[in-house]
């Protein structure tokens, strides 16, 4: 039987399975999955994790339970040889391995674009998969605890303090979504006024949001701005140690969270590790109808699309490639599937072509900002279309019936403000058997007395 080998399970490669599932004639070829992470994130709900309002677990769509008929690898591809086929696998357990492919599918994706910044390692989290998501808002939560029982003073102030890094769609919209529920949160922490907290966007050119013109971008800085934010426009983080902030503009101050969402670089794998033609910026060369090479000449039998491409923007100006967004991801992925099954049936392959329908972004709960081409809505409206149109683009009824519960559940109780930061350390309960430190009262630690 036919191996097909798709590298990496996000958008485009969950979509990619997912189609060649529906078309591929039982006995016809068999679909694999590599991934180290069984899951699809739905990236656009990210920051509606970080505040709260949708689940963590429902911004990930399972890959065994959606994708049936797939086999998954739970593993990291380390190398790709198209000149023999094979690719090397990485489990998280044991040997690496060899594995053959007849078609490969390269939908790697992107990775998260740092610099050598000192302390950024050490003290920021990023905005890419779920667990950072549910990270950032269990630290803004611990955060609130703790200030709430400090006097006002320099190690308060720093426990309210954020500070985001990146003025794109991810940092502005986890920016916009976490400052939501830290306003939201003052009503349950009358110890904490408005005025304490501070909130720094950081962006290095003179705007944020680029796929929006130059009015709404100015706009949701007014805005951000409005609802107490700083946002720091030609500014660069140039140090973060211990959580001190020193930024390029001279100001500096002490930050307990900051996120560092500012853009993304290529694959290291698609960079270093493969034979595959890539080009200046480390992305897949491929042609149109999204097979791997040139016009001149094509690599056999390989695929690529989504974050890790280089794919011709046919709707725009010649030369142009198209933006890393879900929206393109997802169709490519479509056609990636319909293109395979053409190319594997002697049938002719189309190619990608999308018309934008626009951009959407929320800036917290009940805000908002649409544009297509020169219609702009602002506010609640664009809030709307921003939660309409993502419900609608999340894989599987399943998935779609329970983000809308949740918002439901929401919109009738009212945010759930519950931090479970201590998941990440889940045997410290047991391990100390609730007996205290020196001079520390524990709740919940067991009486001493006589038992009834």
């Amino acid at each position: 039987m036919r191996e097909i080998v798709i590298v990496g399970g996000g958008y485009a490669g969950f979509y990619t399975a997912r189609g060649l599932e529906k078309r591929l004639h039982r006995g016809e070829a068999r679909v694999t999955v590599v991934d180290p992470r069984p899951y699809m994130t739905y990236q656009p709900f990210l920051p509606e994790v970080v505040a709260g309002s949708v689940e963590a677990r429902h911004a990930a769509v399972s890959l065994r339970r959606h994708l049936r008929r797939t086999r998954v690898v739970a593993g990291a591809v380390t190398t790709i040889s198209s000149a023999d086929r094979t690719l090397t696998v990485r489990p998280a357990r044991g040997p690496d391995y060899q594995l053959r492919y007849d078609t490969l599918v390269v939908t790697a994706g992107a990775v998260t674009r740092v610099f050598p910044i000192p302390g950024l390692d050490d003290q920021a989290f990023g905005l890419k998969h779920v667990e950072e998501a549910v990270a950032i808002r269990d630290r803004l939560l611990t955060s609130f605890d703790r200030a709430a029982s400090l006097p006002h003073g320099p190690e308060r102030q720093k426990l309210l303090t954020v500070t985001f890094v990146g003025g794109g769609f991810s940092g502005v919209e986890g920016f916009g979504e976490l400052l939501a529920l830290a306003t939201a949160l003052l009503k349950r922490y009358p110890e904490i006024g408005f005025e304490e907290l501070s909130f720094h966007l950081v962006e290095a050119r003179d705007r944020i949001l680029p796929e929006v013109s130059d009015a709404p971008g100015a706009w949701v800085v007014r805005s951000l701005e409005r609802r107490g934010a700083h946002v720091h426009l030609n500014t660069q983080l140039v140090a973060a140690e211990y959580g001190h902030v020193v930024l390029s503009s001279g100001r500096e101050f002490d930050s307990g969270l900051i996120v560092w969402a500012a853009g993304n670089a290529s694959n290291p794998v698609v960079q270093r590790h493969t034979d595959l033609p890539i080009d200046e910026r480390g992305l897949i060369v491929v042609r149109p109808d999204l097979r791997v090479g040139t016009e001149a000449e094509v690599v056999p039998d390989v695929w690529a699309a989504g974050d890790d491409a280089a794919v011709p923007d046919l709707a725009a100006a010649p030369g142009a490639r198209t933006v890393p967004n879900a929206q393109h991801a997802v169709r490519q992925g479509r056609l990636l599937a319909k293109n395979i099954v053409a190319s594997l049936r002697g049938r002719r392959t189309k190619d990608y072509l999308h018309h934008s329908l626009g951009v959407v972004a929320t800036l917290g709960l009940g805000r908002g900002i649409f544009q297509y081409r020169r219609l702009v809505i602002k506010g609640f409206p664009a809030w709307l279309m921003h939660r309409g149109y993502h419900v609608l683009a999340v894989p599987t009824w399943e998935r779609k019936t329970r983000v809308l519960a949740v918002w439901t559940t929401a919109a009738l109780y009212g945010r759930d403000i519950v931090s479970l930061a201590s998941v990440q350390h889940p045997r410290d309960a047991f391990v100390s058997r609730g007996n205290p430190r020196d001079g520390e009262v524990t709740a919940g630690a067991p009486s001493s007395g006589p038992r009834p």
